[in-house]
């Protein structure tokens, strides 16, 4: 007779084992030769080696299709202990970028969404720039968060320069994550969409997601990281410069902006419009525009933009 306990780490146990442990039925159904016994976290099976394995296995299917979708049910589970990992092949739908918490399904909803999906996917360089409310900075977090779940990177890093507070956050309260937190807060929100909350809370403090202030970024190289720049706009010329060769192997990065709504002090110059002149002959990185057709916030939201740009050009 062998022995294995497995732990439920950063997952909360009811989404897996079902509210009162009804799903641990359904597997002690399927495996009659084996002892199961679920305490909290733990789940302890008594059996048989090989039995052990198979069951290990299919659990380990049951914990993929949870951290893929973002839920399972009785179905799900029946489904995947007889037919293995084919239920989570199936499901895949190559539109889909991450299925969010709570059933979301997150994907590019407008021509120009789709084409950063496209240009992320042939690219490790990715400027998406466009007015407030186009999903530049939602579809970047989603292509993260997408690459984190498929293992294609080990980490994702957030940063944004903080302008108001002119990078220097000292006298801000808090670690750096509470000063921060006003100027990350899409990302946050974002990211709390297509992550479980005690997954999200575990990749926080293990670093998997990691926040840091643009000024914080120089001397570093990031390796196997998924890296955004928010808010790109308000990034002077050298930290720019300095934030695009941070660049590792195996790295993606995307720059999101709104070159219409720039925070710097007049004696300063966007490094995003810089870039987004002088870059525009180099290959293997790419350039994608959204406007106004792409904004999927409020109606009213467009017809903003329309008439500020439109008082632009007078």
């Amino acid at each position: 007779m062998s022995e294995k306990t497995i732990t439920l780490e950063s997952i909360n146990p009811v989404d897996i084992l079902g509210v009162n442990n009804k799903n641990i039925e359904l597997l002690k159904h399927f495996f009659l030769k084996l002892k199961i016994i679920s305490r909290g976290e733990e789940i302890k099976i008594i059996g048989d080696e090989e039995e052990i394995f198979i069951f290990e296995k299919k659990f380990q299917f049951i914990l993929t299709h949870f951290e893929k979708f973002g839920k399972i049910n009785e179905n799900d589970i029946i489904e995947i202990l007889e037919n293995g990992d084919f239920v989570i092949n199936k499901e895949q739908n190559n539109d889909i970028l991450v299925h969010g918490r709570n059933g979301l399904i997150i994907k590019a909803r407008t021509p120009n969404q789709i084409k950063m999906v496209e240009a992320c996917n042939k690219n490790d360089l990715v400027f998406a720039i466009g007015p407030a409310g186009t999903g530049k900075t939602y579809t970047a977090v989603a292509l993260a968060v997408r690459a984190l779940k498929n293992k294609e990177i080990k980490r994702i890093v957030l940063t944004r320069p903080a302008v108001e507070a002119g990078e220097n956050l000292g006298f801000l309260p808090g670690d750096l994550r509470d000063k921060l937190d006003p100027y990350l807060q899409p990302l946050y929100d974002a990211l709390r969409d297509m992550i479980p909350t005690q997954k999200l809370l575990s990749y926080w403090e293990d670093g998997t997601i990691e926040i840091a202030p643009l000024a914080f970024m120089r001397g570093r190289t990031l390796d196997h990281a998924f890296v955004i720049l928010d808010e790109a706009q308000n990034a002077t010329e050298g930290q720019l410069k300095m934030f695009l060769t941070r660049m590792g192997k195996s790295a993606k990065f995307i720059v999101t902006g709104d070159i219409t709504q720039i925070d710097l002090p007049r004696n300063q110059s966007s490094g995003l419009i810089q870039a987004s002149k002088i870059l525009q002959g180099v290959n293997d990185l790419s350039f994608v525009f959204l406007d106004a057709k792409d904004i999927i916030r409020h109606k009213l939201v467009t017809k903003i933009i329309n008439a500020y740009e439109a008082n632009d050009k007078k």
